[in-house]
């Protein structure tokens, strides 16, 4: 319950209409000029929007360390794996850090888990077809989180900032006082400040980085994340036209009912592979499980 409440905190970045005081922070050598609003916001969207839609047919490899303290030079504990979309979400399966199975036998056993949830989907059994409306609702649901910070937020263009070869636009943030949050979720949105980095070329958010503000509250006010809370992502064009995160960044301290808790994880994201929908993702599945036909497709088809 606690990773779902970070979500729209991230998602606050994705779609905020920029203004423009700020432009005395460019320095002389660079455009003095921001980005038309409008035109660039519209475009960010409409890439985010798609970004995310990849997720659901692109498979990846995600490390994910995890320290007791964020200054911590060593992770307490490191986990990799294959995460691969399963059509009502995403599958992790435990690989080591080439990318290859631990346990050969575990490996299969899930692989022929997923198969199995895949051939369900194909054949619209309906085992697996609420799962799949639920899916759908929360795809909806993300997209219009990411709308909502149109109006939910105010951007200063502070000023062009480089990065490799490419100068990204930096953008702060900060609440929109006449926003009204209309969810819990989007009740967040006011208690958040930070900073995007856009790729004005490919219009696509860059970099995302930002601080709580206040506490905010999460499981019907049975516990908190504390004020000082910080997180960050970078994302890269992983393929052509493919902009995807690259590493994140989450620190949140908070309480649990009557017990504290501290969250300090770091993930990199590497090997960004495309697997397609489930009617595609099942015979790549097929294929590396040896499967040379798809008999059981009929013995779990729903009449």
């Amino acid at each position: 319950m606690l990773k779902s409440a970070f979500v729209p905190i991230l998602l606050l970045f994705l779609a905020v209409p920029p203004r423009t005081e700020a432009q005395s922070a460019v320095p002389a050598s660079e455009p003095t000029v921001a980005p038309e609003p409008s035109r660039l916001l519209d475009h960010v969207i409409a890439n985010q929007k798609k970004d995310e839609a990849a997720l659901e047919v692109f498979e990846r490899i995600e490390r994910l360390e995890t320290r007791r303290n964020p200054k911590d030079p060593v992770p307490a504990s490191v986990k990799i794996a294959r995460v691969i979309p399963s059509g009502t979400g995403m599958d992790k399966i435990p690989v080591d850090a080439a990318g290859n199975p631990p346990d050969a036998a575990a490996y299969r056993a899930r692989l022929e888990s997923l198969e199995r949830a895949l051939a369900l989907i194909v054949n619209n059994n309906r085992a697996q077809r609420d799962a799949v409306e639920k899916y759908a609702k929360r795809r909806k649901e993300r997209n219009e989180l990411i709308d909502a910070t149109r109006s939910a937020f105010l951007f200063t263009f502070v000023a062009r900032e480089p990065r490799g070869d490419h100068l990204l636009a930096k953008y702060e943030m900060t609440p929109n006082p006449a926003f009204k949050p209309t969810s819990r979720l989007t009740s967040i949105y006011p208690k958040v400040h930070g900073y995007v980095w856009v790729d004005e070329d490919a219009a696509e958010l860059a970099r995302i980085e930002g601080d709580v503000t206040e506490d905010i509250s999460i499981g019907l006010f049975l516990g908190k994340i504390y004020k000082g809370s910080h997180f960050m992502q970078e994302r890269y064009e992983v393929q052509p036209g493919l902009w995807q995160p690259s590493f994140s960044q989450h620190d949140f301290d908070g309480r649990k009912l009557f017990s504290g808790f501290s969250i300090h994880e770091r993930t990199f994201y590497s090997n960004y592979r495309y697997i397609g929908p489930p009617t595609e993702a099942l015979k790549v599945i097929r294929k590396e499980l040896g499967r040379t036909d798809s008999k059981t497709d009929s013995t779990i088809a729903d009449p």
